[in-house]
């Protein structure tokens, strides 16, 4: 029988999409949310037309990495405070930025989302989770069949395992910490 244990800490990312005049309110929410330490290259939202009445055309997307390692329990909490932040940064009702948390492990990079579907599980609080990419040792980050038009461009698979290199380093200075600490 196996014994439940704490999972080991994760790399949080952000999936941004913004128009091109609020770069500088995407600038202040990833500030309020402890800052980024690699952000991907821009590219144009076209995949498809979703956010363009709320949003407007011209829409640009792009990945950042959040600063340091975090617990996965926090999830849900850091896709509440994204749709603060973007409630915040609103125009009434119409958004100036969609800010989408989630968070990459060794095997897979795991996205929030406030909508229940067939491939998300419930965590808590209206927020759901889906595995969208795959990690596999000879291939990188793949994607699965519900994975998002512009998760599965080479910008972001790229990127995604820039991110997961890092995570593994900052991974291996937490568990030389712990064991020095712990012996």
């Amino acid at each position: 029988m196996g014994e439940p244990r704490k999972p080991l800490p994760v790399k949080f990312i952000l999936g941004v999409i913004a128009r091109p005049d609020c770069l500088h309110l995407v600038n202040a929410a990833v500030e309020a949310l402890g800052g980024a330490d690699l952000i991907s290259e821009k590219m144009p939202f076209d995949k498809t037309d979703y956010y363009k009445e709320e949003m407007g055309d011209g829409l640009i997307r792009f990945w950042l990495s959040l600063n340091g390692l975090g617990d996965p329990e926090e999830l849900p909490h850091l896709k509440l405070r994204t749709n603060e932040l973007e409630r915040e940064y609103s125009e009434g009702s119409r958004r100036k930025m969609n800010l989408d948390p989630g968070y990459i492990t060794e095997s897979n990079l795991v996205l929030a989302s406030t909508k229940a579907y067939n491939h998300r599980i419930y965590l808590k609080e209206g927020i759901y989770a889906e595995v969208t990419l795959i990690y596999r040792k000879k291939t990188g980050y793949e994607p699965l069949p519900w994975t998002y038009p512009d998760y599965r461009t080479r910008l972001a698979l790229d990127f995604f395992g820039e991110v997961r290199r890092l995570y593994r380093e900052e991974l291996k200075k937490e568990m030389r910490k712990y064991a020095e600490k712990h012996g």
